[in-house]
């Protein structure tokens, strides 16, 4: 029977802790051959896209995500779970929960092993679902002492400090600049639609930890290249799909790509990570192909558990 899972049931099944998890075994299991995650596909259309994402878990299930980018009001994205010994359907996922768990699950997995281990104090630019899904992982992963957002509705930032404070019992604030929502911070979130930068770098303090969601392509970011200049430790969830966005990611070109890292070879020991208490260090995230499922699969396996 193909389980059917809407956001509601998506959010009651995923906590911050569990997320981050599950999204730091699936770098682990693409670092080590098992999760196969080619870089996306897109159908261009008459005023949009159609994208496709797909994994693999050798031996265990396989699977995409498919969404648009027409911007429709009702647009809803899909996630699809097939069993990898029948080929069957086991479970869909429809909305939008899924993925932006999914993406600040691994915006967490980048806090936790790249930001400095006593990293209390976070700043986010940007107010919206992938912002908030970012200072949710966080928090699950560094006792956060405090939280500065700004975005540029003064609205939508007061209410995203009050549900932090709500939700996340974090004290956190509404600010009326980028500059003094990162300004020493440890942590810094880049969560924006933005297709200029946002930040100024030489406003981050030394040792600072910046996960990046927006935009980051050559001809759209939210940051520039004063944050990869000033960045001591670029790392990404795939440089594959990073080298395979059109236009280029900027981290991904020279004289930036020799030193993009792979946060899952990060996790596996396999290549340094943060070495020093002073570095600046970057996640761009691409979203990972296949994790999307993989969620699912924990999704279903909670459900599992639950009987």
């Amino acid at each position: 029977m193909t389980l059917i899972f809407t956001d509601r049931e998506v959010a009651a099944a995923l906590d911050a802790s569990a997320t981050v998890a599950a999204m730091r075994d699936a770098l682990l299991a693409a670092h080590a051959g098992r999760l196969v995650a080619p870089p996306r596909a897109a159908a261009p259309l008459a005023g949009g896209r159609m994208v496709l994402t797909a994994g693999h878990l050798t031996g265990e299930w396989y699977g995409f995500r498919s969404y648009d980018t027409f911007g429709l009001p009702e647009s809803e994205q899909l996630v699809v779970l097939h069993d990898g010994r029948t080929g069957a359907v086991r479970a869909v996922a429809v909305g939008e929960e899924l993925g932006s768990r999914r993406t600040g699950g691994l915006g967490g997995v980048a806090v936790d092993a790249l930001a400095r281990p006593d990293a209390a104090t976070l700043g986010v630019i940007g107010s919206g679902r992938q912002a908030w899904t970012q200072v949710w992982a966080a928090a699950a992963v560094r006792p956060l002492r405090e939280v500065t957002v700004h975005s540029r509705s003064a609205a939508r930032r007061e209410a995203f400090a009050a549900r932090v404070r709500a939700e996340l019992r974090v004290p956190a604030r509404a600010v009326d600049s980028a500059r003094s929502a990162v300004r020493d911070r440890d942590v810094v979130v880049l969560a924006t639609t933005s297709t200029t930068p946002v930040l100024d770098a030489t406003d981050l303090a030394p040792g600072t930890h910046v996960n990046a969601v927006g935009f980051k392509q050559a001809d759209r970011h939210e940051f520039g290249c004063d944050l990869l200049d000033r960045a001591d430790l670029l790392v990404t969830d795939s440089p594959a799909q990073a080298d395979a966005y059109s236009p280029p990611m900027l981290a991904a070109v020279e004289p930036y790509a020799g030193r993009l890292r792979d946060l899952g070879a990060v996790l596996a020991g396999a290549v340094p990570g943060r070495t020093g208490a002073d570095q600046v260090s970057l996640f761009c995230s691409t979203g990972l192909a296949g994790t999307e499922v993989f969620l699912l699969d924990r999704v279903v396996r909670v459900g599992a558990a639950a009987v």
